[in-house]
Parts: C-alpha cells; sequence; structure tokens
C-alpha cells in the first residue's frame, strides 16, 4: 500500500496515522520483543521440536495455538486444562484402530466437507458418525475437532512428515532476492499453503507463525524475517485503527474480519505504516522494517493484559471517547466504533 498523498480531516482534527503509531511503538512496544519470543519458544519446547524436526510435538504445540480461537485465552485455556487437547499419538491410534474409516479420512484432499458438529451430534456422512474417530478427540467444539484432524493430514500428506522441511522449502521457492515486495511475496506463499487446513483463520496463522518463526528462526533462512514481516490483527488492532480515524486517513473504513486482511484493511495499514518506522530505534537489534513489533505495541496499549487503555472497558463506543487519560487524547481522532 502507498502512503496517503494527504492526511483528511476527521471529526474536525487532521490524523498523523505515523506520528500516532510511532508514540505508541514508544509507549508500548516491548523492547526486547525478539529476544523474549527466543526466550519463550525455548521454555515451551518449541525450540526443541523445531531443532529435531519432531512433527508430533509441533502438531501438539501447534494445537494448543489453534484451540485459543473463537473465544478468551483464559476460557480455551481451562477447557483445555479439564479436558485435554488433540495429541498427534491420539490421533494415529484413532485411524489405526477405526475399521470402518470415512473416505474423507483417506488423506488431506479427501478431507473435506466434514461437517462434524459437537453440539448437534452430527456430521455429513451420519451413517459412519457412530464409529468415526473425528467425534472422539475431547475438544470445545466440533470445528476444532476438524481442525485437528485436517492439520493431521496436512502434515503427513502436504508436508511429508516433516514441517520445517516444508517451512524450508516453500520460503525458498518464493525468495526473490533483491525484490523490493521479497519478504511479502514468502510471507503471503506461506500463509496461502497453511491456509488450506480447516478452520484455520489467516490471522491465526499469522498470530501462531509470527512468534514460531522469530523464535525458532535464528539458524534458519529468512524464518525471523518473515516471522517479523507477519501482522495479528485482532478486534483490539482492529478498533485501535478505527478509533484514532487512522482507517478514515487510508480511506478504508471496514467492519472487524476478513476485509482486515484484503487490499485495503487493518494488515496492509499496518504494513505501510511499519515501512516508514526504523524499529532499530526502539531497539538497535531490531530489523528496521519489523511490522510484527508495530502491530504487537497496538495491541499491548489495548489489551487488558498489557497496558489496557484504548479497550471497550474504558471507552463508551456509542460516542466519542472521553478517556483523557490517554497519552494520545489530544492526537487521536476519537471516532465512535458504535455510533448510537
Amino acid at each position: 500500500m502507498s502512503p496517503p498523498s494527504a492526511l483528511k480531516p476527521v471529526s474536525g482534527r487532521r490524523i498523523d496515522p505515523l506520528g500516532l503509531v510511532t508514540q505508541i511503538c514508544l509507549l508500548a512496544g516491548h523492547k526486547s520483543f525478539t529476544r523474549s519470543l527466543v526466550r519463550s519458544c525455548k521454555n515451551s519446547g518449541l525450540s526443541r521440536a523445531i531443532q529435531s524436526r519432531d512433527t508430533p510435538a509441533l502438531f501438539d504445540l501447534l494445537m494448543d495455538f489453534f484451540s485459543l480461537q473463537g473465544v478468551s485465552d483464559y476460557v480455551a485455556n481451562t477447557y483445555v486444562a479439564e479436558h485435554g487437547n488433540a495429541e498427534y499419538g491420539h490421533i494415529t491410534e484413532l485411524l489405526a484402530d477405526s475399521p470402518n474409516l470415512c473416505d474423507k479420512l483417506a488423506g488431506f484432499d479427501q478431507f473435506t466437507s466434514c461437517g462434524y458438529s459437537k453440539s448437534a451430534v452430527t456430521c455429513n456422512c451420519p451413517d459412519l458418525l457412530a464409529s468415526c474417530p473425528v467425534p472422539q478427540l475431547p475438544l470445545r467444539k466440533g470445528q476444532l475437532n476438524q481442525a485437528a484432524f485436517s492439520l493431521y493430514l496436512f502434515l503427513n500428506d502436504v508436508c511429508d512428515g516433516d514441517l520445517v522441511g516444508f517451512i524450508d522449502r516453500t520460503l525458498k521457492s518464493n525468495d526473490r532476492p533483491g525484490h523490493p515486495d521479497r519478504l511479502e511475496l514468502m510471507r503471503l506463499a506461506l500463509v496461502d499453503e497453511l491456509m488450506a487446513v480447516f478452520g484455520i483463520s489467516r490471522k491465526l496463522i499469522h498470530m501462531t507463525f509470527a512468534d514460531l518463526l522469530i523464535g525458532c528462526g535464528q539458524q534458519r533462512p529468512n524464518w525471523q524475517a518473515v516471522g517479523q514481516s507477519m501482522i495479528a490483527v485482532d478486534s483490539l488492532v482492529h478498533n485501535f485503527l478505527h478509533r484514532t480515524g487512522i482507517l478514515y486517513v487510508y480511506d478504508a473504513p471496514h467492519a472487524f474480519g476478513p476485509a482486515c486482511y484484503g487490499p485495503n484493511g487493518c494488515e496492509a495499514i499496518i504494513d505501510d505504516l511499519a515501512r516508514q518506522i526504523d524499529a532499530r530505534q526502539f531497539n538497535r537489534s531490531n530489523p528496521a522494517y519489523y511490522p510484527r513489533l508495530v502491530q504487537h505495541a497496538i495491541w499491548r496499549y489495548c489489551a487488558e493484559a498489557a497496558l489496557a487503555v484504548c479497550n471497550g472497558r474504558n471507552i463508551d463506543d456509542t460516542a466519542r471517547c472521553q478517556f483523557s487519560d490517554c497519552a494520545l487524547f489530544k492526537a487521536c481522532g476519537r471516532v465512535p466504533l458504535n455510533p448510537a
């Protein structure tokens, strides 16, 4: 996305997106963000699984991330603590012990339109449901059961049992040295491949694989740089761009959802701002271009688990924000999220 040719007045104000987001990075940016991800990946066992190319362990760790979708982290983690999560070894056993497998479980390409619903206790092949292994996973909803089997088959069939090698090959085959959008080309190729897994959103892929590539990619070609270029747009990030007026400066108003990853969505706006913000000013060890850091700073400024400033608990979204304690109050467009 090209920078806007001129800033548009919003609610009687001229909004400076670059100045606002740079200030957010100074206020809420994690100065040792990369180092903290490397440390987190080591502590979780993710780095060890990458080094040993342990795809079963990587499946289990990825499902820990994927189980977070649709609800708060607290709700998701509480459910997993009580009931357990999908495990690679368990799915292998279920497939081996099921004598009358549905044709959809023959491989990744065949696993389409499963339709299993935990609440309705049904699927698109109801005659085989009683003996099907898909419902036997103790997950929160049927969509997650489908996602677990889809990921399992993807790792075995598409990745040939080697997720690390698959990432290496995908990045290498889409690398265009010297191209101005080299990182974007590699990032899009990897994300598009992973989008084939059922029930996994673009946002979830960006969130999960950004941390994996940054935290585990020090010794692998292009991993850290591609991970640093990823942008996870959740409702907090989208709402920040709306409330501040940044969406309107870019002439890109849209509802939170798939449009956030469209050609004129939140991802493109943050990427454009990140191209103008030299992240080395926050930590000399950062790369100059670091969209994930910029997006994470916005998230930290809003999230209750971090600075908790720009969110629905502090702001009546039916009117212009009156939270004058915000450091950005005078510079912000204060656009109502849900005007009365």
